[in-house]
């Protein structure tokens, strides 16, 4: 059991928590409650209607310059910095540290002076720990701008839409392995004025890179860079097939399923639009005597017979224009046919 009894004051309608607990259950109660403070001693906490304020200083006595990696010992001057920190029990937490100013000592160093660095807890001009920061960067990847910011008000955290947005956009770009199979192709940057094109891991499903155009070439260039692909899949478009060909030719491509479902019911609805005219509507659906549907059987053979008949007759007719030396579209128009209806 930690004994932590701690000593309150009110001041300014404030709260004021200042810890009087010997160092061992001191330090104890810290990796217990805020694990990620381990490395400054805790001078008060203070709590109000706008959430927590912890006072901190560094525990050691010297630091590491940043530059040469050199120990420096001798002080050149202190300030306070304000760190927004994870909530602690859904309570906005700030953490006001003491942070001092060294000199560095290697003449060979072109750093005079430096300002300490508290592992896990500060990092160059950051005003946030790097708690926190994780936190928003994994809010911003999942949810974006303005929903991310909704869902961070909720939880407690302090965040924009453009936080977020800047925050994903200084994440590091992530590490390439290698690529086996690679997935291609366009997207707009400009619907109907400029197309990019979109590579993929077919291991992973996740994109790898962008390319400004839809060139042959680009896409060549983009292989050669990476002679690992050993299977592309890609659309049908003469481009892409070219620039996969240079690129590299030891790869297998082929058609994305996706674009084979697409090209296969953009042929159906094409066909279908043709042959809209052979297609009789839709009748409801009414009770037919025997005698009535004996009739319409024999109706329905004598329609499709005569359906048949001017089929074979423009076939014939057809013939004889293109016989006499008419083309192919001047055949169409006489007829009242398309040209692949002709064909």
């Amino acid at each position: 059991m930690i004994r932590f009894i701690p000593e309150l004051i009110i001041t300014s309608g404030r709260e004021v928590i200042v810890q009087h607990a010997p160092a061992g259950e001191e330090a104890c109660c810290v990796l217990l409650l805020f694990p990620h403070l381990r490395q400054v001693h805790i001078d008060a906490i203070e709590q109000d209607q706008g959430g927590l304020l912890i006072t901190a200083r560094s525990r050691t006595d010297h630091a590491i310059c940043q530059r040469c990696a050199t120990p420096a010992g001798r002080r050149h001057s202190r300030y306070r910095r304000r760190l927004h920190d994870l909530p602690a029990s859904g309570r906005p937490m700030v953490i006001e540290l003491e942070v001092r100013r060294f000199f560095c000592d290697n003449p060979a160093c072109d750093v005079r002076t430096f300002v300490e660095q508290v592992p896990a807890l500060t990092q160059r001009h950051a005003r946030r720990t790097p708690l926190l920061r994780a936190a928003l960067e994994a809010i911003a990847l999942a949810l974006a701008g303005r929903a991310g910011a909704r869902l961070a008000s909720v939880l407690g955290l302090v965040a924009g839409r453009s936080t977020l947005i800047r925050l994903i956009h200084a994440l590091p770009d992530p590490e390439i392995g290698r690529l086996t199979a690679v997935g291609v192709d366009d997207f707009a940057l400009r619907r109907g004025n400029s197309y990019g094109t979109v590579l993929i891991d077919m291991t992973t499903h996740r994109p790898i890179d962008l390319l400004l155009d839809r060139q042959a070439g680009t896409l060549a260039d983009w292989l050669r860079a990476h002679p690992d692909v050993e299977v592309i899949c890609r659309d049908r478009a003469s481009a892409y097939a070219e620039g996969a060909l240079k690129g590299a030719p030891q790869a297998t491509q082929c058609a994305d399923r996706w674009h084979l479902w697409h090209n296969l019911i953009q042929a159906v609805e094409r066909s279908v639009a043709r042959h809209r005219s052979c297609l009789s509507d839709p009748q409801a659906d009414v009770p037919e005597q025997p005698e009535q549907a004996s009739a319409a059987r024999s109706t329905a053979g004598k329609g499709s017979t005569r359906f048949a008949d001017r089929t074979r007759a423009k076939h014939a007719r057809i013939h004889e224009l293109k016989a006499v030396g008419h083309s192919l579209r001047a055949i169409a128009r006489q007829l009242g046919m398309t040209d692949r209806t002709v064909i």
